[in-house]
C-alpha cells in the first residue's frame, strides 16, 4: 500500500494564534526554555492498489495545492512511502 504523509505549517512571519496560546499555556504550567510553538496539520493519504509511488506523489501534490494547504499563508511537505513490501 502506498501512503502519503503530509505536514502543513504556517509560513514564517504568519501569525499562529494557536501556537502562541499553547506557548503561553506551557509557560503558565512551568515549562521553561520554550521560545516559540508552531502548529500545523498532519494528513495521511492511503492509496489503492492501482496507484504507484510516482502517481501518488503527483496526486498528493495536487491535493496539497488545491485543498490541504492555503498557499498564501501555509507551506507543506510530504513523503510518499510504499508500505508492506
Amino acid at each position: 500500500m502506498v501512503k502519503a504523509k503530509i505536514i502543513v505549517r504556517y509560513k514564517p512571519g504568519i501569525l499562529d494564534p494557536e501556537g502562541k496560546t499553547i506557548n503561553n499555556a506551557l509557560k503558565s504550567l512551568g515549562f521553561e526554555g520554550i521560545e516559540e510553538v508552531h502548529t500545523g496539520k498532519y494528513f495521511e493519504l492511503s492509496f489503492g492498489s492501482g496507484i504507484d509511488v510516482n502517481k501518488a506523489k503527483e496526486v498528493t501534490k495536487n491535493a496539497c495545492d488545491r485543498l490541504l494547504a492555503n498557499p498564501v499563508i501555509q507551506s507543506y511537505e510530504f513523503e510518499v512511502v510504499e508500505e508492506g513490501k
